[in-house]
């Protein structure tokens, strides 16, 4: 399970109440601004998951110079390190999930290895778009392979104000343990 952290933190009580409850580790990617306009969850997030660099801003990295690639995800590692004390690196997650030869070899040369998803609930997109509970579970679970990196967020949609991420996380959590799959952070990776 991994979560982006960037516009707002509307969801995170919820989320982290769900992934305590289910004893479920996460990853959460977080924005350098998410992480100085609200530091408190995002120390609370730090406490419960692993940490990974989504820039300070997520801007469009691919229409970026390289020297602002750079800078956004150095900046995002030393204001994410400064609010929690946990350095995000190795994750780092492109905004947008776009990116090109040139910011892989940037965010490569950096230290970190781009960490995509294998299916997005598209929860962030409110019900404006059709979205809801039933169809984020059923996304999930479209997608369940093994390996499978679910892309969830932590806020809510801003012109709706729904969290549809954080009130479909139970029934993702249960639906894929129900199909014998457990849980681990990214770290699994690397070991």
């Amino acid at each position: 399970m991994t979560f982006d952290a960037g516009a707002n933190g509307n969801g995170v009580p919820s989320i982290l109440a769900t992934l305590a409850t289910d004893h479920v580790p996460a990853t959460f990617f977080l924005t350098g601004n998410f992480a100085a306009t609200y530091p408190s969850l995002a120390r609370q997030l730090a406490a419960a998951g692993r940490l990974g660099n989504h820039t300070v801003s997520h801007p469009h990295l691919p229409a970026l110079p390289g020297s602002d690639v750079r800078i956004q995800v150095n900046a995002a590692r030393t204001t994410i390190r400064a609010v929690t004390g946990v350095d995000p690196m190795p994750l780092f997650r492109f905004p947008y999930g776009d990116s090109g030869p040139v910011t892989l070899t940037i965010v490569n040369d950096l230290g970190y290895v781009a960490i995509g998803w294998t299916v997005d609930t598209l929860g962030w997109e409110g019900t404006g778009n059709a979205i809801t509970v039933d169809s984020i579970v059923g996304r999930v679970m479209a997608a369940l392979a093994p390996g499978e990196i679910v892309l969830m967020h932590v806020g809510s949609n801003p012109d709706d104000g729904s969290a549809l991420d954080a009130a479909a996380l139970p029934r993702v959590i249960a639906a894929i343990r129900d199909r014998g799959y457990t849980f681990v952070t990214l770290d699994a990776l690397f070991n």
